[in-house]
């Protein structure tokens, strides 16, 4: 295991297992906002409806110690099933959708175009003045395409947030 800085801080991709019941949510976000701990992202969606269960991916950042609290805490919660830092567990993959319009004309389309084609980004909507690209990706990448399309003529942004899994054979099961 690798050396533990207290002081660093560090980003970590925390998945939480829960009981897809009202307020859960709330009580979650209302222990980081209780805290002071900031979530840089939040995605949940139901994953096995059969068993009423809940995924809920929170990107965070803090020292080890802030870390290991907030697990600590995400686990005491009552519908919390179960809590995996990801960033820590192994490989894991991370992902996040965009939704980028841009509205341009003449050289600045074609250029818009063929820098969504570098990325592959997918132009889901086009009009005469305007694209919608959808993009797939690393945050990083997703800053870096946006960048790109800020002088072309870049309109509107809208990022889901950050969906990950561990890689190879562990899988966070209730």
């Amino acid at each position: 295991m690798p050396e533990i800085n207290e002081t660093k801080l560090r980003n970590a991709t925390i998945a939480v297992l829960v009981d897809n019941e009202p307020g859960i949510l709330a009580r979650v976000v209302g222990l980081f906002s209780g805290r002071g701990y900031n979530i840089e992202s939040l995605t949940v969606a139901p994953v096995d409806e059969e068993r009423a269960i809940s995924r809920i991916t929170i990107v965070t950042s803090g020292t080890e110690m802030v870390i290991e609290q907030i697990k600590a805490q995400l686990d005491r919660l009552v519908p919390v099933r179960k809590v995996c830092d990801l960033s820590i567990e192994g490989p894991h993959l991370a992902r996040e959708l965009m939704l980028i319009k841009v509205v341009c004309t003449g050289e600045q389309r074609m250029e818009a175009l063929r820098l969504a084609d570098a990325f592959r980004a997918r132009v889901i909507d086009a009009t005469t003045a305007s694209f919608v690209f959808e993009m797939t990706g690393n945050g990083d990448k997703l800053e870096a395409f946006t960048a790109l399309m800020r002088p072309l003529g870049l309109a509107e942004v809208v990022r889901t947030g950050v969906i990950g899994i561990a890689r190879g054979t562990y899988s966070l099961k209730a």
